[in-house]
């Protein structure tokens, strides 16, 4: 099939689980073309390490993926550039002059619109659109009530809906009041790729210290100041170190909290990192704290390391962590019992390597991008007809 995919570029779970099925799709000999403002970090990164032995998407990739950049024009008369226009715009021409099949659009605001007036635009030349929900695009900025109502009709307009789990399925509904079908689609890890990197000898620590790893956009929701609350608790008992990847509103507070409590030499900054299994591999605890994650995919990259996730019980990471046999959620700000809980691990080595080992079993059986890529792929039968 010629497929187009539309998402933002940024290290976002939404732009990161797009790019990969982008590359998926490719790689299973689809067209796929690739629509937004800039190129996305997980593409750029794949440009970066195409003579990399440790990084083989296929042959095909290469042939079958292709990029669209959305030109915004800067005229005067726009004190804010209408992106939504220029992206509508670019995805009739890429639809056009590449006869695409279908149109899968990620994040509500403002793909879905967009591709919804593409299609209009289209007619009669037929262009189905598939969106896929990822978390804020329903339960933060598509809740506001500037966008409120475009995003409830880009849903409703949709000739199909998926969101990324059963808890955003729920949050939809409940928020928006439609009705119409939508599909649970999980996000996927590649079993393959983790693997490439497990027998990499570990990168970050001294021999003696426990590796503890945190990976986010450093907002408010991601409660990264409960990691370093957790970490320091966790510190005072044993050698460890604490890896936090990523970067965002909330690194100024979480930098200085870390001088505050003299843990500057034991926790290393790394910023945005797109092979995030550079970290994970061979670390001991992953942490997601989140006020709420719509999925976690993070959680997920990390159990298919084999590491246990200390998380929150909220949103849709129950729906990844098995808690109790994965790793532990525990009440959202209740990093007494999350240090608690982590430390039983660490203090366990036969437990934690069960858990771990549990964890990739777990990513493996109900999370591996060949089952639900071809999911993808069947919704997309359905809407060409």
């Amino acid at each position: 099939m010629r497929i187009g995919i539309s998402c933002y570029p940024t290290f976002g779970g939404s732009g990161v689980v797009a790019t990969e099925l982008a590359m998926a799709l490719a790689t299973g000999g689809d067209e796929v073309h690739v629509i937004s403002y800039a190129l996305p970090s997980r593409l750029s990164m794949l440009c970066g390490n195409l003579d990399n032995p440790d990084f083989s998407p296929g042959p095909q990739l290469y042939s079958n993926l292709h990029f669209h950049q959305v030109g915004v024009t800067h005229y005067p008369l726009f004190e804010y550039p209408p992106y939504s226009l220029a992206l509508a715009t670019t995805m009739v021409e890429v639809a056009r002059h590449q006869q695409l099949d279908v149109m899968h659009v990620h994040y509500a605001v403002p793909n879905a619109v967009s591709a919804v007036l593409a299609r209009q635009i289209m007619a009669p030349e037929p262009l189905p659109v598939v969106t896929t929900l990822h978390g804020t695009d329903i339960t933060l900025v598509g809740n506001d009530p500037n966008y409120l109502e475009t995003t409830r009709f880009g849903i409703i307009e949709s000739d199909a809906v998926t969101t990324v789990s059963n808890w955003l399925l729920d949050m939809t509904r409940n928020t928006f009041g439609v009705d119409k079908p939508i599909e649970v689609v999980p996000n996927f890890i590649d079993p393959s790729r983790y693997e490439r990197f497990a027998s990499r000898p570990r990168r970050w620590g001294a021999p003696d210290e426990r590796i503890l790893v945190h990976i986010s956009n450093f907002r408010p929701v991601k409660r990264v100041l409960d990691v370093v609350e957790t970490f320091d608790r966790i510190h005072r008992r044993l050698p460890s170190r604490l890896l936090l990847v990523g970067d965002g509103p909330d690194r100024a507070k979480v930098e200085q909290r870390c001088r505050e409590l003299g843990l500057c030499d034991a926790v290393t900054f790394i910023g945005n990192l797109p092979l995030v299994e550079e970290v994970l591999v061979g670390a001991d605890l992953f942490f997601l704290p989140s006020d709420a994650e719509s999925f976690g995919l993070t959680a997920l990259e990390a159990q298919a390391c084999q590491v246990p996730v200390i998380g929150a019980a909220a949103g849709g990471l129950p729906e990844v962590v098995t808690d109790g046999e994965t790793g532990f959620l525990l009440p959202v700000g209740d990093v007494d019992a999350m240090a608690q809980a982590a430390l039983g691990l660490l203090t366990d080595r036969e437990r934690h390597q069960e858990f771990g080992r549990r964890a990739r079993r777990r990513a493996v059986e109900r999370f591996s991008q060949d089952v639900v890529v071809e999911q993808y792929r069947e919704i997309y039968r359905g809407v060409v007809g």
